[in-house]
């Protein structure tokens, strides 16, 4: 399912097992409990790592799982709207860390799980096996608020937007990288997770205030902070 290792300073967050990791209310909360664990443990220099076994960093939403707990369609839909709104706090807990954070695509990364990604301040992805891909366009559905402000925050490319949100293009890590969607792209998923936890070491011996940290961060994402509903404290003011 998911879980939270602690490595000296840096925090491995993991989605276990060989399935698509796919979004249902049960893998949501595990994933807010441990970034509210690692939160709890943070001290200066800290840093999360976000990885994920098997060929999937996240297939998204679990549909599937809307259509067995529901009797019609209109059920089914109300469940996926539950799990969008579920999933709101996580890309705010993601934004408000104070800690870096860095998300190691080892696989596939669709809809919500790109956006998982994506919520993160580093994304490195392999290049040999795995594609990132928003699918709502081809199977016919609107884009939650917060995910468009993400997209916009996120990624400075109107072509970007278009080939991914209006295009539903299927990003290989070369397309990403090119796009300025992701930092890099490395030869396999053992090399991309050395290379986030290369990254996190060397950000870790900074000693960051992590507080700090993350309202400088928030500060970058107005739109994303008004939407999930983020209040900006005012400690990276500066002292000088």
């Amino acid at each position: 399912m998911c879980t939270l290792e602690k490595r000296g300073n840096i925090f491995v967050l993991t989605l276990t097992g060989d399935d698509q990791h796919r979004l249902n209310p049960t893998l949501i909360a595990t994933l807010q409990t441990h970034l509210s664990q690692a939160k709890a443990q943070a001290s200066r220099g800290s840093v999360l790592v976000t990885l994920a076994q098997g060929k999937f960093f996240s297939n998204g939403f679990d549909l599937e799982w809307a259509q067995k707990v529901s009797s019609s369609a209109d059920e089914a839909h109300a469940r996926l709207v539950e799990m969008v709104e579920l999933f709101r706090p996580v890309v705010k807990d993601l934004i408000a860390l104070p800690m870096p954070t860095i998300a190691a695509v080892t696989g596939h990364a669709a809809a919500a799980g790109m956006v998982l990604a994506l919520s993160h301040d580093h994304v490195f992805m392999r290049r040999d096996r795995g594609v990132m891909y928003m699918s709502e366009i081809d199977i016919g559905l609107p884009l939650a608020d917060y995910f468009t402000a993400l997209f916009r925050s996120k990624v400075a490319s109107p072509a970007a937007w278009r080939n991914m949100l209006l295009n539903g293009m299927k990003l290989k890590a070369e397309d990403a990288v090119a796009m300025g969607i992701i930092d890099s792209a490395y030869d396999d998923a053992e090399k991309t997770v050395e290379a986030a936890v290369q990254l996190a070491e060397k950000l870790g011996k900074r000693k960051w205030d992590g507080a700090v940290y993350g309202e400088i961060r928030k500060s970058l994402h107005p739109e994303l902070c008004n939407i999930v509903g983020l209040v900006d404290t005012g400690l990276a003011t500066s002292r000088l």
